[in-house]
Parts: C-alpha cells; structure tokens; sequence
C-alpha cells in the first residue's frame, strides 16, 4: 500500500518515516460498500483496523436485541485497536456508514515489528496518547451539562469530524436515529426528540433523509457553552 495513506492516521502520524515504510509493507487495504459489516462483536481481534475513506460506525447488541451506537469513525481514525492490543475478541460490531476503505494491518505482524524495532514502540505510544486525550475530552464534553448542551457539544463534533459545506449551512452525511443520538449523549428518546424539534423549527439544525444540516452554527456554539 501507498505509505502516504498512513500520514493521516492518528495512529501512525508520529512514526519516523522508516517506520511507516515498515507498516506499510504489511498493511493492506480493504473496500466496504455502505452497510457492510467489517467485524462482529465477538469476532477474533486478530487485525488492526483504521479507516483510510469513508465512515465506521461501532455498535454494541443489548439482551433485548436493539442496537446501541457507540462511536463514528472519520478518515485516518483507528477501530477495534483496544481488543486487537488485549487478544480479546471485539466486544461490539463495526459497521461501514458508507463507501469505506479501511486499512488492515495482522496483529502478530504488528507485533513482530513492535519485537523488532523499537523505535515503532515510542511513535506508537505517542500517536495513542495523543487518541486518548481527544476520547477523554469528548467523554468530557458529552457527559455533562443539559441535555441540549449534550445534543450541541455532539453535533458540533460531527460538524467538525464529517461535515461539508452546502448552500444552507453544513450538512452532516449522518443518518442517525433519535435513539442513536440519545444513546450518544445518555438522555433518553423523548429529550432527544424534543430538543431536535425544536431546533428544526428554529432554523438551528435540520433533519435530512440521510443526515442532517446544521443551518445555524452560532445557536449550536452558544447551546454547547451553557
């Protein structure tokens, strides 16, 4: 595979350009059509994912059999990386949002690199680092104030990670459910509902077939500052 496909990476930025010949040399890339499932929850960790185009959303399967979203990955974002570094099979499913190409590198080659050249090691642990300080900042964001503060600091994150720009606004190519945006911000279906009516009368935000345009940023920005 071309080795500029891992500049964009959060995973692999901070390697030295040696180590990403190296990884290169033994990734290979994979196209998913919309809807495809790229892993199962309870699927053998054994490759580590990142997304070279497209959208990856993960989900989790409740005893009841409804699905809870867990998370939406942009491009150079890494999936599933927690269960392949632990050996454990992946705890939810990861499903392609749209046209994808995701980047596959085998763990017991990742590893053998890792043995082998330890210098992977320290750009490795940088890139995570660096991961782990954006989810840990989000978890922040999502998990407190109102609920339309929660609704705001979420939609102005998918603005950021997934938005373009159209002639209304920016259009979120994102069709998520009421209860997946309510699962996304721990509120329940009826707050969601409520707040994403609202917003739709006001001109704030409004709901597409496949998505949703965010008709006026200023609102959202002052919703997610309360």
């Amino acid at each position: 595979m071309d080795v500029d496909e891992l500049r964009g990476s959060s995973l692999y930025r901070r390697l030295s350009a040696e180590d990403r010949v190296r990884i290169a040399a033994v990734t290979t890339v994979r196209q998913y059509g919309k809807g495809d499932v790229i892993f199962r929850e309870g699927d053998p960790s054994d490759v580590f994912y990142t997304v070279a185009s497209g959208r990856v959303k993960i989900v989790k399967a409740l005893p009841n059999g409804r699905e809870v979203l867990l998370e939406t990955f942009g491009t150079g974002d890494p999936f599933g990386a927690v269960a392949a570094y632990d050996g454990r099979p992946f705890p939810a499913s990861a499903i392609a949002i749209e046209e994808t190409s995701a980047l596959l590198l085998p763990r017991h080659t990742f590893f053998s690199l890792l043995e082998h050249h330890p210098t992977l090691v320290r750009g490795l642990l940088s890139g995570l680092t660096q991961r782990l300080v954006e989810l840990t900042a989000r978890l922040g964001e999502l998990s407190g104030g109102r609920v339309e503060t929660r609704l705001a600091r979420l939609i102005l994150k998918l603005v950021e990670v997934n938005g373009r720009a159209d002639s209304d606004g920016v259009f979120i190519p994102l069709a998520l459910s009421r209860q997946e945006l309510a699962d996304m911000t721990g509120t329940t279906i009826e707050s969601c509902i409520r707040v994403m009516s609202r917003w739709g009368k006001e001109e704030v935000v409004r709901t597409e077939r496949n998505g949703f345009t965010v008709i006026n940023r200023a609102a959202l920005e002052d919703a997610a500052a309360a």
